[in-house]
């Protein structure tokens, strides 16, 4: 499918949106996990606002399925739901407290999660089991799961890529956000992966490499999963933590952190200028 520079700059709007929704939900001194969700942005944009099929109803059958397998990084997911309606945007100043819906990691009390995660390495098989019951009710919905770079350390991961591969899922789409951040410091210091391309190919997917932030390139590798038969489909997409904020860009500091009142008004600036140039 071929994209006008109006519909590239309509997805554009929305990944500033979610990151001002991300924002809203952490203001100064509530913790919460910034870096993840920010790379993310751009991926959920064009997921919700263009490619997936959604409804009006959450629960609409007929619906494609999202999960976040790096369930800390919810934030992301949160900010599309405000905008698709299914959740008030009175609710964003109330995450991670009893008096919320939203919580630090997916819950199923959300209108619009699909699983609990956040347990890393889990999502993946709640997706291959998805996909598997879509495909036996002769469903054309498809499944999406969101990876992180730092979750796939996890056995549990490679042992639903095999499965994901006997079975033929080509009605699921993985997503990897590669950062290069996990918690603590850079993944090349912590538990590097290497040959992520040749790995998940070895495993039996289509795999695909993109630039994780350039809005076209995502849309036509979604686009290109739907094309593949026979085979699961994994999105590597190159992407950089904190994405649009300088300050956190690349920085394990701000993988689960507070921002300061000054590090607060400086994203709210970034936002300002992100929609003029838009």
């Amino acid at each position: 499918m071929s994209y006008s520079v109006s519909d590239l700059q309509e997805i554009q709007k929305k990944a500033v949106d979610v990151r001002a929704n991300i924002l809203a939900m952490i203001p100064p001194g509530k913790v919460g996990h910034f870096g993840g969700s920010c790379s993310a942005a751009d991926i959920v944009a064009a997921l919700y606002f263009k490619h997936m099929n959604v409804y009006d109803d959450p629960h609409d059958p007929r619906r494609d399925r999202c999960i976040f397998s790096k369930g800390h990084a919810v934030l992301a997911q949160y900010a599309c739901f405000v905008e698709l309606g299914y959740v008030d945007r009175n609710e964003l100043s109330k995450v991670k407290t009893l008096n919320g819906i939203l919580q630090g990691h997916p819950d199923m009390m959300t209108p619009g999660i699909e699983a609990v995660t956040g347990s890393l390495g889990q999502g993946l098989s709640i997706a291959v089991g998805m996909s598997l019951g879509l495909r036996l009710n002769k469903s054309n919905s498809r499944v999406y799961v969101v990876l992180g770079d730092g979750e796939i350390s996890e056995g549990q991961i490679w042992e639903a890529a095999m499965a994901a591969s006997v079975y033929k899922l080509d009605n699921l789409c993985a997503i990897l956000d590669k950062n290069g951040v996990q918690a603590t410091d850079a993944i090349e210091k912590v538990f590097p992966i290497p040959d992520l391309k040749e790995k998940w190919a070895a495993f039996g997917w289509h795999v695909i490499e993109i630039d994780g932030h350039n809005i076209k390139e995502i849309l036509e590798a979604l686009d290109e999963s739907k094309q593949i038969k026979g085979k699961p489909t994994i999105i590597i997409a190159h992407t950089v933590k904190g994405k649009g904020f300088g300050f956190a860009e690349g920085k394990a500091k701000y993988h689960n952190a507070a921002l300061s009142e000054e590090e607060y008004q400086q994203a709210l600036r970034i936002i300002e200028q992100m929609r003029k140039d838009v």
